[in-house]
């Protein structure tokens, strides 16, 4: 049991990790005006990366294979889940994260 514990740790970590990578990654121009603000780009990615660890920790989402994306408050969900109820299960997981206005679900249902 502490293997499962400790084996779901480490995901999220490695999680946050990949986020904040990802973040770092795509912050290469300055925001103008028009553009997101500085505390925009912060706020997404920080719904990013609670996205991410919610969906790791949901027992009843299979999320492995679910990237996301957030833009001003509106998260993104794409890649694969194998059933219609992992991919609504994650569509509500991403909706409960603090910041999110709204969830568009691009999750495909793969068949197994």
């Amino acid at each position: 049991m502490k293997t499962i514990q400790l084996l779901k740790t480490a995901g999220s970590i490695a999680c946050v990790a990949f986020a904040l990578n990802a973040t770092a990654q795509t912050s290469g121009s300055a925001p103008s005006a028009a553009s997101e603000t500085i505390g925009q780009h912060v706020d997404d990615g920080a719904i990013t990366t609670k996205a991410k660890a919610d969906l790791l920790a949901a027992k009843n989402v299979k999320s492995t294979h679910i990237h996301v994306k957030t833009h001003k408050g509106v998260v993104w969900l794409t890649g694969s889940v194998p059933s219609a109820d992992d991919k609504a299960a994650a569509e509500e997981v991403v909706k409960g994260v603090d910041g999110v206005s709204s969830v568009k679900n691009h999750l495909k249902v793969a068949a197994e």
